[in-house]
Formats: C-alpha cells, sequence, structure tokens
C-alpha cells in the first residue's frame, strides 16, 4: 500500500505558499494583527475563518484585482475549499508567465456563471412547492364547494319542473337555473383539470430535484448532493462522537485518454472508475462526482487510515485491470488514479476538509501518481 501522511505543514498552509500568501499556523499575520485566541484555546473554526479571510484578502490585494461581488465569489470558491478545481487553475495560472490579472479571472468568472447557486435552487424549489400546495387546496376546496353548490341547484331545477302550474316567472327561472347548473359543472370540471395539471407539476418538480442531484454520465450523486450529506453526516458523526474522513480522488493523465481514443471513450473511462468507486459505497461510505474526472467520497465511521485503505484497495483493483476501447478495440493501457483523504474532524469546518483532502491529492500527484495521501491536520 502506498499511503502516506503529509509533512507537517498543514495543506492550508501548502495551498497559500502556491500562491505566495503562506503564513505558518500560530504565527501572526505580516500585519501584526494576531487572530483571535480565547483564554490561550486554539479554536479551529475561527481560525480557519480567520485565515480564509486572510488569504482572499491577500490574493486581491497582491494580484491588484478588484475588490467586487464577482472576485470575492470566486476567491472564496477557491480559499474555502468549496471549489477545489478552481483552486488548482489558480494556482496554475499563478504559477505562469502571465499571471493572473483581472481579465483572466473575468473569463474564469464566466465559466462558472452557468451553474446554478445552490442556495437559489433550493428557495426556488420550496417556493415552487408552496404554490403547489397552495394551488393544490384551493382548487380541491372550489371544486368541492362548486360541487355542492351544483348538486343544490340541480335539486331546484328538478323541484320547479315538478311544478304543474307556473307562471312565466318561474318557468324564466328554471331556464336560468339550468343556465347555472351547466356553468358549475363546466366551473368542477375545469377545476378537476387543474388539480390534474398541479399533481403532473409536482411530480416534474420532484423528477427534477432529484435530476438536480444525481451526475447524469456515472448516475453517481453530484456535488451539490455531495454537500447535503457532507453537512448532515457531518452533524450526526459529531453528536455521536464517530469518526468522519472525506476523499477526493482524479484519473490519472486523464487528459491523455481523450487525446488519443476521443472524449466519448474518456467518458467510458470515468463511468469504469465510477463503478468501482461505487462498489465500496454503502450507508456510511459515499462517492460523488464532484465534476470531470474528479470524484469525492465520505466514509462515516473510519479514520483517515482505514478510508485510505478502503480506498487503495479500490485504487490497486483498477490499477490491475486492463481496459480496452471496446469501438476501436484499442487498449487504453494501465488506468489509475491518485486520492487525498482528510479527517474532517480534524479541521475548524467542512470546507477546511475538503480543502485539506484536495492537498493531499495535488500531493498523490506530484509524488508520482497511483497513490492515496493522507493529510495531516497538525
Amino acid at each position: 500500500m502506498t499511503t502516506k501522511a503529509t509533512q507537517s505543514n498543514e495543506p492550508v498552509g501548502r495551498f497559500l505558499g502556491w500562491l505566495g500568501l503562506r503564513q505558518s499556523r500560530g504565527a501572526p499575520p505580516e500585519d501584526g494583527h494576531a487572530p483571535p485566541d480565547e483564554g490561550g484555546t486554539r479554536n479551529l473554526a475561527r481560525q480557519a475563518r480567520y485565515e480564509l479571510a486572510a488569504s482572499i484578502t491577500s490574493f486581491l490585494v497582491d494580484n491588484d484585482l478588484e475588490v467586487s461581488p464577482a472576485n470575492l465569489l470566486l476567491a472564496h470558491g477557491a480559499f474555502s475549499g468549496r471549489n477545489p478545481r478552481l483552486a488548482r487553475q489558480i494556482v496554475a495560472q499563478a504559477q505562469s508567465a502571465a499571471g493572473i490579472s483581472q481579465n483572466w479571472l473575468d473569463g474564469l468568472g464566466e465559466q462558472d456563471s452557468g451553474q446554478p447557486d445552490r442556495a437559489d435552487l433550493d428557495r426556488l424549489m420550496t417556493r415552487l412547492e408552496t404554490n403547489l400546495e397552495s394551488f393544490h387546496a384551493n382548487t380541491k376546496e372550489a371544486r368541492t364547494v362548486t360541487s355542492d353548490y351544483g348538486s343544490e341547484l340541480e335539486q331546484h331545477v328538478i323541484d320547479l319542473e315538478q311544478l304543474q302550474k307556473t307562471g312565466r316567472i318561474v318557468s324564466n327561472l328554471a331556464d336560468l337555473a339550468k343556465v347555472m347548473l351547466d356553468r358549475t359543472r363546466k366551473a368542477e370540471d375545469d377545476m378537476r383539470k387543474s388539480e390534474d395539471e398541479a399533481k403532473a407539476l409536482r411530480r416534474s418538480l420532484e423528477r427534477a430535484k432529484r435530476d438536480a442531484e444525481v451526475d447524469y454520465l456515472t448516475g453517481l450523486p453530484n456535488r451539490r448532493a455531495f454537500e447535503v450529506l457532507l453537512d448532515r453526516h457531518h452533524k450526526e458523526a459529531r453528536a455521536a462522537c464517530e469518526p468522519l474522513s472525506v476523499a477526493f480522488c482524479d484519473i490519472d493523465e486523464f487528459k491523455k485518454v481523450n487525446d488519443i481514443h476521443g472524449h466519448d471513450a474518456g467518458d467510458r473511462v470515468i463511468k469504469a472508475i465510477a463503478d468501482t468507486l461505487a462498489r465500496i459505497s454503502n450507508d456510511h461510505c459515499h462517492v460523488a462526482r464532484h465534476g470531470g474526472e474528479e470524484f469525492v467520497m465520505l466514509f462515516r465511521g473510519l479514520t483517515p487510515t482505514q478510508a485510505a485503505e478502503k480506498l487503495d484497495d479500490a485504487r490497486e483493483a483498477l490499477a490491475d485491470r486492463r481496459l480496452i476501447n471496446r469501438k476501436t478495440d484499442e487498449p487504453f493501457g494501465q488506468i489509475t488514479f491518485s486520492g487525498g483523504v482528510a479527517d474532517v474532524f480534524g479541521y475548524g469546518d467542512t470546507r477546511a476538509a475538503l480543502k485539506a483532502a484536495d492537498a493531499a491529492l495535488y500531493k498523490a500527484k506530484a509524488g508520482g501518481r497511483n497513490r492515496i495521501e493522507i493529510a495531516d491536520p497538525a
């Protein structure tokens, strides 16, 4: 097994080091203001927030970027661990000759502009559900009222028609009642159709919610669904005093697969690895496609070492296979992935743990690929 622990330098510090923003944990920032420390006991959550704010500020100022909502949103996604892919793009650009500029960051923002915001999507779905509930209740009540009214009016019409001697006024009243009865029956029918449409719309909404949480290619949960799972298991595991580990996995040399065999073949490789990871998942082990060739996993009840061992078994099983492009009968060669594992409770929050796992993944890639690394929160 190739599982190894990282050096004592934490992933946050190492990532900041790549951008030229590194500060050692516990050391005061360059401006001389120390992070909040209540009674000499370090509060990991507050420390993480302090470092996040300092990282975002340094990133914008050192690269002469505007302090705009768009820039703050991108910087937060990269430095908080919410979007590891974005973080790696920033690292690569910072190391390039061109460096980071406002124009480049604007182009990066446009790439992500098509992604719906999770909170906005949740609010929209909640509003749709509330409106559907209200519409369903109103149409049901209206249909009941019109039905009762129609039945009573129909009885009055029968009673009037049974009268042997009625004047012209009574006759006209009976005709009018018949018209009203037809109209109420039509209104009742329209209400019934509206209620059926509301039910169909609700089914469509439920289907859309499921589709919004499932990756279309692999059938695995997507990043949005994984974040919900992570929040839930984080609360439950903390209350139960159970270990909780998170991992990032990334297909090695995936660009070569696309370049040599085409994107359709690349999709088949992604599905093959998704199937490999799905085999080790259960009620306490969840795998999701994070985006592109990257997967994220959650291990409930397993320490980082135990999670790394389980993930390493899947890595070895995949590395031993020899996949073939069925369309061309050409071998893909050895397909492998690298991974990074982190202890969720070793960091201030889940975002910091995800960021640490991604940094461990980066170290596994730099160390030769086809290996699993464990992040050290110390």
